[in-house]
């Protein structure tokens, strides 16, 4: 009698299975001409990105490779030297390399603790009528074009530091005018993408812990942040990497001429304010000068693309799976 019983049971489930399958089978064969149109137009977007991609990089390791190979270029020199000059021969890229590593460290100092901190407002204090409304003010700051942020820095951010510090210490041009505001603009990016991670933990982690007498800031800080980790660190290497490729600011604000210095109230030439400032002149093509603006492109590229590799580490590293 079980056996019987265990054959129906297998003979229904082997008939829905070739049942699913025969009406799967004519799903797809069945004409759909406009779904063949979609599918053909999501790869050729796909394809135009990768293929612009590559184009970049192709381009980038071209001109890099014509000017390491000059014989005037030394690799060594290019990264320990301390004068980047090349109409004279100088190639050390350090002045250039440390002025944008203050600028993006300053900037972080101000947006990661303003972003992360707007984020768990929106996200855990906030009401839905106030998140609806602060939200998108916030964001209206990522849509100010960055010319405008430099003229800000240069025209309100340094007269304040130097009235703080004092005329003889800020330099009209200057760093920490420019990362302080690079810093605000780069904050509606983390808080933006830190309140979707923030958002996306499970309401069932926030009414166990307020189940067991936790206090909102204590949820908010040991149970949503902790879940919340692998993105709150993507948004913030998102946000370096936003720091480390900004041109504008510090074009307008930061100052021009190769200086290797440490004082933050000096001025000095970042690599992204070099290449604005370069390529803006009357250089010949193919030159030395020419060619040096590839291989800071390609230092540029190859460090945002180390902190987009250690991101999806972290990420994959930390990352919290809610069933």
């Amino acid at each position: 009698m079980h056996e019987q019983v265990n054959i129906g049971v297998r003979g229904r489930v082997q008939l829905a299975a070739r049942q699913r399958t025969t009406t799967r089978d004519l799903l797809q064969k069945r004409a759909r001409p406009g779904e063949v149109v979609m599918h053909g137009l999501l790869f050729v977007c796909g394809a135009i990105s990768v293929l612009t991609s590559i184009g970049i990089v192709v381009v980038l390791l071209d001109q890099a490779l014509l000017f390491f190979r000059d014989d005037r270029v030394s690799l060594i020199d290019f990264f320990t030297g301390t004068q980047w000059q090349p109409t004279i021969g100088e190639f050390g890229i350090a002045p250039l390399l440390n002025a944008t590593l203050m600028t993006t460290l300053i900037a972080m100092c101000v947006s990661l603790p303003l972003g992360l901190f707007a984020a768990i407002y929106l996200s855990e204090y906030a009401t839905p009528q106030r998140r609806a409304l602060l939200k998108p003010i916030l964001e209206v700051l990522a849509g100010v074009p960055t010319v405008v942020y430099g003229y800000f820095a240069l025209t309100f951010m340094t007269p304040v530091l130097r009235a703080i510090f004092g005329r003889d210490t800020v330099e009209i041009y200057n760093t920490a005018s420019a990362g302080l505001v690079m810093g605000i603009m780069i904050t509606p990016i983390i808080s933006s993408m830190s309140e979707d991670a923030l958002s996306a933990v499970p309401r069932a982690l926030r009414e166990g812990a307020y189940g067991l007498g936790a206090t909102r800031f204590e949820v908010a800080t040991r149970i949503v942040v902790p879940a919340a980790l692998s993105g709150i660190v993507a948004a913030f290497i998102v946000g370096v990497s936003r720091a480390i490729g900004e041109t504008m600011i510090v074009a307008i604000a930061a100052g021009a001429g190769s200086k290797l210095t440490f004082n933050p109230f000096e001025g000095a030439e970042t690599m992204t304010g070099h290449i604005a400032r370069i390529s803006g002149g009357d250089i010949s093509y193919g030159s030395i000068d020419y060619t040096s603006l590839y291989a800071i492109g390609l230092t540029l590229f190859v460090m945002t693309l180390t902190l987009n590799f250690i991101s999806q580490r972290i990420v994959r590293r930390f990352r919290e799976v809610y069933e």
